[in-house]
């Protein structure tokens, strides 16, 4: 949730100014007509955006709405997700196409495998899955053929809108074209990721995109058979890939609902993962590690840290962040919502760390200048880069 600086209205472009007006009207709406109507308008403009590449109308649109008119805020973003996500095919028909992600987490206390492309009988065995469970009995269907990383998915509306039209129309033709995925440099360090299953769905207009939209079952009982029967599917192939690894199936989804369901998730997984790795790899038990908490930001909070430091010294050995994925996670006066720092705390408590300090305010969120590693918080409230003793081996004791 990095704060973003406004461009004077008179510096915007038309297409920029336009964005703003047609979500101010659409805000302003009082009826579903007149909101069709707007969102319309919009569909059309952000569509003409994504196909010229313009990358950057969108986000300072966005920009615009940050803090004053965040009811406006919200509505683009969906829509912006929602025209990225979702489009329209004609191929001697016309078609609906939906881009869908299948989060699976992993977490581990040695240290991840590398994605790589799935051999052919992973892909058929996925594939097949996916269709049977997934999407519904008339559907087209494409997937990518790798399982990849947060850092390999589309980062931005427009690489998105491009994947799912490419997607899509594999999906609808059945012509396989390579589809380039950015290549993933290392998971050196890395003990806790989610992975995505990509996949487009393509059915005919109107007609239901998923298997739990078929009217045999009530769609509640339905979505959480089909979350089951897919995991049972995919599980043999996942556990020999991912071996010795936890691994958690998420709910195939809608790409950006699923992606920032599967961020929320793995949040608690990766700082247990890294308490885990730290005591085990420094040779301390958990009473022997303190941790302290600070929310870090410009002027909300953007990230917390989580500095580590035994009893003995005030150094901190290793830290973790947490990043914010919404506006009411950063507000810190938010009554009726989970406290984080308590929360994070728990977290800590199940692996065995229990003396735990809440530092008061907000921190600058501070990095390394030499190697960009964050700083974290000792008990004393200062930010320093984490200094692991020297005895401890960072080697993995043992990799997939």
């Amino acid at each position: 949730m990095a704060l973003t600086n406004k461009m004077p209205q008179s510096r915007l472009s038309v297409d920029v100014r336009r964005l703003l007006e047609l979500t101010e009207a659409l805000t302003l709406s009082g009826s579903r007509l007149e909101d069709l109507y707007w969102e319309e308008q919009l569909k059309q403009l952000i569509g003409k955006l994504y196909k010229s590449r313009k990358n950057r109308h969108l986000e300072t649109a966005l920009d615009q709405l940050i803090p004053n008119k965040m009811q406006a805020y919200e509505i683009l973003v969906e829509l912006a997700e929602t025209f990225s996500e979702s489009t329209e095919i004609h191929e001697k028909a016309d078609y609906d196409v939906l881009l869908v992600s299948a989060p699976i987490l992993i977490w581990t206390r040695y240290q991840l495998p590398l994605p790589t492309p799935l051999q052919r009988k992973d892909f058929d065995l996925i594939e097949a899955a996916f269709r049977e469970h997934i999407a519904a009995p008339q559907a087209c269907v494409a997937l990518l053929p790798q399982v990849i990383s947060f850092e390999q998915m589309p980062q931005s509306f427009q690489d998105t809108a491009r994947l799912t039209q490419q997607l899509g129309k594999q999906a609808v033709t059945g012509e396989v074209k390579p589809i380039e995925i950015t290549p993933l440099a290392h998971t050196e360090g890395m003990l806790a990721d989610a992975r995505f299953i990509i996949a487009a769905i393509a059915v005919p207009k109107g007609q239901p995109v998923f298997h739990w939209q078929t009217p045999s079952a009530p769609a509640v009982q339905s979505r959480a058979q089909s979350l089951q029967n897919w995991q049972q599917s995919i599980e043999p192939c996942f556990n020999r890939l991912f071996a010795g690894c936890t691994i958690d199936y998420q709910q195939p989804e809608a790409f950006f609902v699923s992606s920032r369901e599967a961020d929320r998730r793995i949040r608690p997984l990766a700082l247990k993962a890294a308490a885990i790795w730290l005591q085990n790899a420094a040779n301390l038990n958990g009473s022997d590690i303190r941790a302290t908490i600070v929310g870090c930001g410009e002027s909300i909070i953007e990230e917390y840290r989580v500095g580590f430091t035994t009893r003995q010294s005030n150094q901190v050995i290793y830290g973790c962040v947490w990043p914010i994925l919404s506006k009411e996670e950063a507000n810190l006066n938010n009554e009726g919502l989970p406290d984080i720092p308590d929360h994070i705390a728990e977290q800590l408590a199940e692996v065995g760390i229990k003396e735990v300090k809440r530092l008061n305010g907000l921190a600058q969120g501070e990095i390394c200048d030499d190697c960009g590693a964050p700083f974290f918080p000792n008990t004393l409230g200062e930010m320093m880069h984490p200094e692991l003793p020297e005895e401890i081996d960072l080697e993995p004791r043992h990799f997939h």
